[in-house]
């Protein structure tokens, strides 16, 4: 007979905060907000804030805590995004986790001559088709800079367009500045059937990012409005370095973090209540003996995840970071970061996972380590079904049909079960004949394999002609704006 009143738990539970301590630095971060306030370098949210109960002197704003919690009451806790191809594939909600990479890197690995190189158009294009091909790859960051576009000025328009030509998933971009961010919107709403259309179904989320600590500049701050005017889903996410422009203590970055999202919180508010905003942060350590900003510390899976379940005590969806390493090639190092930083920000729950192909410490790009991790994704996934204990999955009429020295092999059961194991692509199983046989082959000799075998044979779903003329335009008229 069945217990009643019992709590089934079939996915792995994990947290590193408790309630009482996410109290602890919430109460701290709205301190901050009181005592300090933060900077703010744009006019438009400098009235903003002068219009509310807030306390403006010059460009500190300090935040009462009443309206900060008016603020967090409006937020929406599911924001689904569309595809350019129109499927709504991407589900943002709690405890929903999807991966992805990250943007905007300086450097690239040229796959013929094995030289770091600046990145190009051309090799956004072929990141963007490796997303598109790899199942376990949810959104797509553009994976680099374009450093072949005719201007600075209007780079991310180009950057947005080579991310179009390759892939079809729903994806997170940078730009350059408000302008910019408006042109990029004009360019998904095409696909999207206009303005309208992409509020409820957009194609993408704005990458947007304040100065730690606590110092708003007006670049961030006019995307941040422009999305909250139309409705663009956005995330505000602090980058502070744990002993360099934050505390050297993990909960002190978390409550500067927070003060920081906090702030972004109450302006959006103030600019137009409901705007889909997601909380973010990239929040990790400086080496001290290198002064290097670290992707593959155990302290950034570890803040994350625990940024991670304040945003679920807040009600906010959450931006957080994995797949990516300090390692400066894909090497056992990489694998190794690589790993843990996936496997904590999935049981953690965080929503979108990005910087997955990350090296070099966010400096270089690597198709290598995107074929790598989505293997390591495939098994983290696996991990995060759970265990069932279903009387079907707990088998005692078939132990007991079996018996002592009994065989399941020819069992109906194990035919029609063994098929939820996951099963890898690249990871050799086989035993030490056989892999001699086959070349001796090492992880990475496959990795490589596939990489060149993608680049060679898959080609992405093309944009329709009528549409590519319009982007074209647009990214036309950009040019000739920031030429003169």
């Amino acid at each position: 007979m069945e217990k009643m009143n019992q709590t089934i738990q079939k996915t792995p539970v994990f947290r590193v905060l408790t309630d009482q301590q996410i109290e602890k630095i919430y109460y701290s971060a709205l301190e901050v907000l009181e005592r300090c306030g933060a900077n703010v370098f744009q006019d438009e949210a400098i009235e903003l804030f002068k219009n509310s109960d807030a306390v403006v002197r010059e460009n500190r704003v300090r935040v009462p805590v009443s309206l900060v919690e008016r603020a967090l009451k409006t937020y929406p806790n599911k924001i689904t995004l569309k595809g350019r191809n129109g499927k709504r594939s991407v589900a943002l909600q709690k405890d929903h986790v999807y991966f992805g990479t990250g943007s905007d890197l300086p450097f690239t690995y040229d796959r013929e001559t094995g030289e770091r190189r600046r990145t190009l158009y051309k090799d956004i294009v072929n990141a963007a088709r490796f997303v598109d091909y790899l199942p376990n790859y949810d959104f797509f960051m553009s994976h680099g800079i374009v450093g072949d576009a005719p201007n600075p000025l209007t780079y991310d328009r180009h950057q947005f367009m080579a991310m179009l030509e390759g892939c079809t998933k729903p994806m997170v971009v940078t730009s350059v500045d408000g302008e910019g961010l408006e042109d990029l919107w004009k360019m998904a709403c095409l696909f999207q059937g206009g303005e309208e259309e992409f509020r409820l179904n957009p194609m993408f989320v704005a990458y947007i990012e304040p100065i730690s600590p606590l110092t708003n500049d007006r670049t961030a701050v006019e995307k941040l409005l422009f999305a909250a005017e139309k409705g663009i889903p956005a995330m505000y996410t602090p980058c502070p370095s744990s002993g360099a422009t934050a505390p050297a203590t993990i909960p002190g970055m978390l409550v500067q973090s927070l003060a920081e999202t906090l702030l972004a919180v109450v302006l959006c508010y103030l600019k137009k209540p409901g705007m889909p905003l997601i909380m973010g942060g990239v929040t990790t350590v400086m080496d001290m003996r290198t002064t290097t900003y670290s992707y593959g510390s155990p302290e950034l899976s570890l803040a994350s995840a625990a940024n991670t379940d304040i945003s679920k005590w807040l009600g906010l969806l959450m931006f957080s970071t994995g797949g990516c390493t300090d390692s400066k090639t894909v090497d056992e190092q990489a694998a190794a970061e690589s790993t843990l930083s996936v496997l904590n920000a999935f049981l953690s729950g965080a929503n979108l996972v990005h910087d997955v192909g990350y090296i070099d410490s966010g400096v270089n790009a690597s198709l290598e380590s995107l074929v790598m991790n989505e293997e390591i994704i495939g098994m983290v996934r696996q991990i995060g079904k759970g265990i069932n204990t279903d009387p079907e999955y707990l088998a005692l009429q078939l132990i007991d049909e079996a018996g002592p020295g009994g065989e399941y092999v020819t069992k109906d059961h194990t035919y029609e079960h063994w098929r939820e194991w996951y099963f890898p692509k690249l990871q050799d199983r086989s035993d030490w004949e056989t892999w001699c046989n086959n070349g001796k082959k090492t992880m990475l000799d496959r990795v490589k394999e596939e990489t060149h075998r993608i680049l060679d044979e898959y080609e992405p779903e093309p944009i329709d002609d009528g549409i590519r003329k319009e982007l074209k335009k647009i990214i036309d008229d950009a040019e000739k704006r920031h030429s003169k």
